[in-house]
């Protein structure tokens, strides 16, 4: 199987600014003039890691990575005011047209597929290609997997835990009464309901259990955010019209892609990812035996760096495997 690439770091940073006060984290790494993509980060409100720009040969690929608004390093944190698809879509044009791109390659993972395929759709002429992990349609029925009847028969035991702070509600109950514990007044109150949001999270997130997951998502800076911004999203149905996505997949025809899901994936389930690509035949679907959501999985790994590697061997960015 591929490894990752060596870790690398960056050559530049910034803070940049968008609009209604949000100021967004942006990097740049691997080669300046190379095949640029851009990592759509998951979540909502997940952020970015150094992990992340591993994924790329750094020879080969400029790679940008960038918190969207209140996740990670972008300021204010864990904000969820002006903080929609739209406003989010938006930005990644902003960054574009602020890097002087033409076109780029979107790499996104869970919600960051929602993000990468609502960009898409909406800028066909500039997505030279997309790269999903885990793909999220952000329906109703996708939420009621993890918030109501469907991962919780497989972790009984941590679904339990996670609607002890709720009373145990389910559905779209149970995300509106977190959504109040986390916009509510009492600190102890809002920090101890964003744990137990990012530990629910993670425990679905790898196919084996993962300490390293756990760790990063339900440290108290991550948490806030994710869970925050993910209960101001999924009480509004992610703010998108029911089966949006793939209602407007026509404007995905002639745009190439690779689609990487876990077929044990229990946050979003694979028949998303097989839905999509039945919308989208220009796209191909690589369903991973040994795959849970996480892109850290190993074989997830595998895979996408096989994709990578295919699309700058197609993109003529310099000698690789097909």
């Amino acid at each position: 199987m591929l490894p990752l690439y060596p870790e690398l770091r960056p050559f530049k940073t910034e803070q940049l600014p968008v609009t209604d006060g949000h100021r967004l984290y942006m990097e740049q790494s691997g080669t300046p003039g190379g095949l640029p993509v851009v990592v759509v980060h998951g979540g909502p409100g997940a952020g970015c890691s150094a992990q992340m720009r591993r994924f790329f040969d750094p020879e080969r690929y400029h790679i940008i990575l960038f918190d969207q608004r209140g996740s990670g390093r972008s300021e204010p944190h864990a904000e969820t005011s002006a903080n929609t698809p739209t406003d989010l879509v938006a930005d990644l044009e902003r960054i574009r047209t602020h890097l002087g791109l033409d076109d780029w390659i979107l790499f996104g993972g869970s919600w960051g597929t929602t993000l990468s395929l609502l960009y898409a759709e909406q800028y066909p002429q500039h997505t030279k290609a997309l790269i999903l992990r885990g793909v999220f349609l952000g329906r109703q029925a996708d939420l009621d997997w993890l918030y109501k009847n469907g991962a919780a028969r497989y972790f009984p035991e941590e679904w339990e835990r996670f609607i002890e702070p709720v009373d145990g509600k389910n559905g779209n109950d149970l995300i509106e009464s977190y959504y109040q514990l986390l916009h509510g007044s009492n600190d102890l109150a809002r920090v101890s309901a964003a744990k137990a949001w990012a530990r629910w999270e993670a425990v679905n997130a790898s196919l084996r259990p993962s300490q390293q997951s756990l760790d990063y998502f339900t440290a108290t800076h991550v948490a806030l955010s994710l869970a925050r911004i993910s209960s101001h999203y999924f009480r509004k149905r992610c703010f998108l019209e029911e089966n949006q996505i793939l209602r407007h997949s026509q404007h995905l025809e002639g745009i190439p892609g690779t689609i990487v899901h876990g077929r044990y994936d229990m946050i979003c389930p694979p028949d998303q990812a097989w839905q999509l690509a039945m919308h989208w035949p220009d796209a191909e679907l690589d369903l991973i035996r040994e795959g849970g959501h996480s892109a850290f999985d190993p074989a997830i790994v595998d895979a996408l760096v096989r994709a990578t590697q295919r699309w700058a061997h197609h993109f003529g960015s310099g000698d690789g495997e097909a």
